[in-house]
């Protein structure tokens, strides 16, 4: 089912996204959920998707097509850490998994701020509670013909020091052709239950990422890549679908390959997985009143 029904001139949105927020700029529109974690439910250029397009009805955010993380990314083990004299224990947040990860923000129902017909600016305020720090989420959405780019921020509003990090976690779509080239130089291979276990230079499972890979997989894949230079681009066969630029300090790229589906996930993400159990895992503490961001940029190609 179509996202857009025609009255008259207009493109609107079908009745079962009217919470949505639907932004055009030439032949590019892109439908933003507030109410589910700040998600993209699809992204189109001149007709086509790229980003995996959200069934109608979906309810849950790991259904749609991209989503912030914040104020961490991936997993911490078992929810539990401690920072100086603060014994953090965080519940599970999906289903009956052990190891509390994104954060906050993409379970939460988002405030729109702003909205223009190509730009969006979303807010989340999340008062102290298992995770004992005030702070403010945003995620501005800027549209342009034939690209996109995502930024999203997080501003410590508590009167101590708070840990943070953020990253991005669209989801592409894949057929057995579809090739993925993003510059890595090593990988945290992740255990039964996904958490790093070690760390693994150059090629692993056949993917050489770097010099460009075929994405489909016969057995999982669900890793942290490290030396992320900030670009990736994804493929049909000799055909550029989308060219993914982020922000200098997203060094790392996660790579989620299901086997047997129609999709992957390639996340630039500012720290690793898991990272208080890792030394330089690049997650920050940020002051009262800091604030840190990232940025993710597609261009669309075709």
């Amino acid at each position: 089912m179509s996202d857009y029904t025609e009255e008259g001139d207009t493109l609107v949105l079908s009745r079962a996204r009217e919470s949505a927020i639907a932004l055009s700029a030439g032949d590019t529109q892109v439908i933003i959920a507030p109410h589910l974690g700040a998600s993209t439910l699809s992204l189109r250029h001149k007709g086509r998707d790229y980003l995996r397009p959200t069934a109608d009805g979906a309810d849950d955010v790991l259904q749609t097509g991209n989503f912030p993380l914040v104020p961490f990314a991936n997993r911490i083990k078992n929810g539990h850490f401690v920072l100086g004299t603060k014994d953090i224990q965080l519940k599970p947040n999906l289903g009956d998994h052990p190891h509390t990860l994104h954060g906050q923000g993409w379970r939460a129902s988002w405030q729109v701020a702003e909205v223009s017909a190509s730009r969006a600016r979303l807010v989340f305020d999340h008062k102290c509670g298992e995770w004992p720090w005030d702070y403010r989420a945003e995620v501005i959405c800027e549209l342009r013909d034939g690209g996109m780019r995502i930024y999203l921020s997080v501003t410590n509003l508590s009167p101590c020091a708070m840990p943070a990090g953020l990253g991005f976690h669209p989801y592409f779509l894949k057929s057995p052709q579809t090739l993925l080239k993003a510059h890595v130089e090593g990988v945290w291979l992740s255990s039964d239950d996904c958490l790093p276990t070690e760390w693994h230079g150059g090629v692993y499972c056949g993917k050489d990422w770097t010099n460009g890979a075929v994405v489909d997989a016969e057995q999982l894949l669900d890793h942290c890549h490290t030396e992320f230079n900030g670009r990736f681009d994804v493929f049909e066969g000799d055909e550029a679908v989308v060219t993914v630029k982020a922000s200098p300090d997203c060094h790392w790229l996660h790579i989620y390959v299901p086997p047997g589906e129609d999709f992957f996930c390639a996340e630039p993400v500012n720290h690793m997985p898991d990272p208080f159990n890792k030394p330089n895992s690049g997650l920050k503490c940020l002051k009262t009143g800091e604030r840190a961001q990232i940025w993710m940029d597609m261009t669309l190609h075709g």
